[in-house]
């Protein structure tokens, strides 16, 4: 066996950090062939983001997805990453659901369990590590690595100690941000393989332009294992070219035996699947130092931009990675790594909109007050205090989280029986529901449709000459691109357009839902503050209503954030549950 080995994240982590995740299960098989034998440690391939993503945007049922690869590739691991307690979705599920979820990713075709917590609480690992290792499969515990005052290579040492007591077969050193530098990367590792004997595995993103440093780095203190991606969709806020560690370590001590000219031709195939994707490309493309200092992971950077694109604040993109360093310190230096660094960075971004914590999202809270376990250092009392009482409580938590959550499957179980309309489920479509309950019950009714096709957008044509100036009284056509759409634009004298999608365009995005009505005259109007979806009235449509109170939740950035009263009176909703709308939209008033 090599003294180093590779884990290529071209199945996930790659399209997850470059192409929004958005990468098909029919783009993966034909290259699984090749993939299959190369010799690598592992390919990850399922986890993380996918899992969403699937369901979500691609129409793609993810265990399919896992079934079909692990038949494609029968001589080589397949690894997911776990997010501990909270498995796939962005809160804690109760210890019985953690077990069947392990259990059935086992049975589908996970090898390799990468199991993390967003805030590196031990306790958090417990539930998820113990019904890993009754699988049989290999059990690699996580350390999130982030700079702060509070993380300290005896802080990571000793929880490297406590994880492998848990049973880790292996530890990862998750470096999501690209903050881990080359000789810092060599004494953690030498740390590391001091106080614990177990092979080490280094995941450092290409953010920061250091990764290929501290990889080599990495393997000449001792790491066994080094996460790549194939050379076509490495870097930017990717990882290091797989291709290029490979040459890195050919004819030294560290020579990984991989054939170049086999991962040649699978660039090749990659660098073709690519083009499909290109309207979803992160503009995060080569080396963001701004990172070094604002500790944010790559995806994140995609995310934010976006975000702040639907909020319609694009200009404040520096102004909200200067807020997340605050709200990172005041939270009690969570890692940025998924739930934390959503939680951290839609916060931040409220708190550059709405004036500092002005608006708590409900996951802010939850993290504030001790739901998503132990973090590192103390938070900001003032803001915990504005958390608890806004959830009323009394006084932080500081139990593992997971013992106040009920055994919850049987529940879920009956819960997805009704939206089947069945009386026997799939615990598959069970675990599911319980990952994304918004989400999935449109994508069961929308499954038999099968999963939706991307392909290599045309190139545009060289641009013709200007038309000549429409005479008077006739109509003047344009073709304009929406979102990646062309549609064409007729503007008649009268100056009426009439809209319809460009030839051989992609087909229209279905139209927006009918605008709400108009609130009475004299009535007192509550907006939305941002844009997003009505997920749930806390009230009933005629309730009287006071000034500050819930009358709405709703879900924007993936985070949920109440709508209170802005007034009191009788409370007439103008938007329905499910409604998606636009900040500043109104949505309630009250007489």
């Amino acid at each position: 066996m090599a003294k180093v080995q590779l884990t290529d994240l071209v199945l996930r982590d790659a399209h997850q950090s470059l192409l929004a995740t958005r990468m098909t299960t029919a783009d993966m098989l034909p290259i699984c062939p090749q993939l299959d034998k190369v010799g690598y440690f592992a390919l990850e391939a399922w986890g993380g983001a996918t899992f969403d993503s699937c369901i979500r945007f691609l129409n793609e049922d993810p265990w399919e997805r896992l079934r079909q690869l692990k038949k494609a590739l029968p001589n080589t691991k397949i690894m997911m990453l776990l997010r501990g307690q909270n498995l796939l979705g962005y809160r804690h599920y109760a210890d019985d659901v953690v077990t069947k979820f392990v259990e059935a990713a086992a049975k589908n075709g996970v090898d390799v369990f990468r199991i993390f917590d967003a805030v590196n609480d031990p306790r958090n690992f417990k539930a998820a590590t113990e019904a890993a290792k009754k699988t049989g499969k290999h059990v690699q515990l996580t350390i999130s690595y982030a700079t702060t005052p509070f993380h300290t290579i005896q802080s990571y040492v000793d929880l490297a100690k406590e994880l492998a007591a848990e049973g880790a077969d292996s530890l990862c050193i998750k470096d999501m941000a690209g903050l881990l530098k080359p000789y810092d990367a060599y004494e953690l590792v030498k740390a590391l393989k001091k106080a614990v004997d177990l092979p080490i595995e280094i995941h450092s993103h290409a953010t920061t332009g250091m990764s290929v440093a501290t990889l080599t780095k990495a393997a000449e203190a001792g790491a066994e294992i080094l996460d790549t991606v194939i050379s076509s969709l490495a870097m930017g806020t990717s990882h290091s070219p797989t291709e290029t560690m490979v040459e890195i370590f050919k004819g030294t001590q560290f020579d990984t035996g991989l054939d170049t000219n086999l991962l040649l031709d699978i660039a090749a195939y990659f660098r073709e699947v690519r083009k499909n994707y290109k309207k979803f490309e992160s503009s995060f493309l080569g080396a963001d130092t701004r990172i070094l200092v604002s500790q944010v992971p790559g995806g994140m950077l995609s995310n934010l931009e976006s975000q702040l694109k639907e909020q319609g604040a694009s200009d404040k993109i520096d102004e909200v990675l200067k807020e997340i360093a605050v709200v990172q310190k005041d939270f009690g230096y969570p890692p940025l790594v998924t739930p934390t660094s959503q939680i951290v960075g839609t916060q931040a971004v409220f708190n550059v909109l709405f004036g500092r914590y002005n608006k708590l999202t409900g996951e802010s809270m939850d993290l504030l007050v001790g739901k998503y376990g132990k973090c590192p250092a103390p938070k900001n009392p003032e803001v915990v205090k504005k958390a608890l009482e806004a959830l009323k409580m009394e006084k932080e938590i500081t139990h593992r989280p997971a013992d106040d959550i009920p055994n919850e499957f049987s529940k879920l179980e009956e819960e997805t029986k009704k939206i089947l309309g069945t009386d026997k489920v799939a615990v598959e479509d069970v675990l599911t529901y319980a990952m994304f309950p918004k989400v999935a019950p449109d994508f069961f009714k929308k499954r038999d449709q099968g999963p939706v096709k991307f392909t290599a957008e045309p190139e545009a044509p060289k641009a013709a000459a200007p038309a000549a100036a429409p005479a008077a009284g006739q109509a003047a056509k344009y073709v304009v691109n929406v979102n990646g759409s062309d549609y064409t634009v007729v503007v008649r004298p009268e100056g009426t357009m009439a809209i319809a999608p460009a030839a051989g365009a992609a087909p229209a995005a279905p139209a927006a839902a009918p605008a709400a009505p108009a609130p009475s005259a004299g009535s007192h109007v509550v907006e939305a503050p941002v844009a997003g979806t009505i997920i749930k009235y806390a009230v009933s449509e005629g309730a009287s209503v006071s000034t500050g109170q819930t009358i709405m939740i709703i879900e924007s950035m993936k985070m949920e954030l109440e709508i209170k009263a802005t007034g009191s009176g009788t409370v007439h909703f103008l938007v329905s549950t499910g409604t998606q709308v636009a900040a500043h939209q109104p949505v309630a008033e009250l007489k």
